[in-house]
């Protein structure tokens, strides 16, 4: 089998290696099956689209809705080599799966509009599925429920989609939670590969990050260990049992 490619943004060693962990977990996937490439301090090396079986796009600290000036050189980069990569996948329809930060990033390259409109805090949110969700091959083959719940913790989200874009699961507060591009592109603004041991990890390690209050972590924690995300997982099972080759 070709491995599939985990793209990670993030410079905190203890979160890249958590992330990873959680997408091998939940793609069921082997070490040797999944290439993992961190961007943060170094380009993008060449990737060939033909010795891979997909692409998975992790979160990140990152605000594609930024204005330029305040980007880091790191992030100026990464944002670059990302969209010249996008480029080539949206071009071929290749399997790709951004979480989170891959809203912002394939939603900025097909022409959406992300901004801090619709931004939530760390927690547990109720996805439904639209009419097109339902019957998207994907979230068919994970088996999700018309409502299920996933993780979220984000200053951005999307506020337009793009034209051309197929919306697959909304929620209360943030209306696109996951599209589609073409047949074989997603984004989720939820984070699949978050479990509640997982997103307390995150927690910890972004705790002075802005996404909540410090002196309420350890309510956050607690209130976090009562959500189920099952659900959310099972889309990214489902993409490397449908994409592998």
């Amino acid at each position: 089998m070709r491995p599939f490619l985990l793209i990670a943004t993030r410079p905190e060693d203890d979160a890249a290696r958590g992330e990873y962990e959680a997408v091998l977990r939940f793609t069921g996937l082997e070490p040797e099956q999944l290439r993992h490439v961190r961007i943060h301090d170094a380009p993008l090396p060449p990737i060939d689209l033909e010795e891979i079986s997909g692409i998975i796009l992790g979160g990140s600290p990152f605000n594609t809705s930024d204005p330029d000036e305040e980007k880091s050189p790191e992030q100026r980069r990464a944002e670059s080599d990302l969209a010249a990569l996008l480029d080539e996948v949206v071009e071929a329809d290749f399997p790709f799966f951004g979480a989170c930060y891959g809203v912002g990033t394939l939603g900025v390259h097909q022409g959406g509009l992300i901004d801090r409109t619709y931004g939530e805090a760390v927690g547990g949110v109720t996805v439904t599925l639209t009419e097109e969700g339902l019957a998207d091959p994907l979230v068919r083959e994970a088996g999700v429920p018309a409502q299920f719940t996933g993780f979220v913790g984000h200053k951005e989200a999307v506020t337009q989609l793009p034209a051309h874009a197929v919306l697959l699961g909304s929620g209360e507060n943030a209306p696109v939670q996951m599209f589609r591009v073409r047949e074989n592109l997603y984004a989720t603004q939820f984070h699949p590969e978050l479990d509640a041991a997982g997103l307390e990890h995150r927690i910890r390690v972004y705790r002075d990050n802005g996404y909540f209050d410090p002196a309420e972590m350890e309510d956050l924690i607690a209130r976090v260990r009562e959500v189920d995300t099952h659900h959310a997982a099972a889309l990214l099972g489902a993409f490397a049992r449908r994409y592998a080759r």
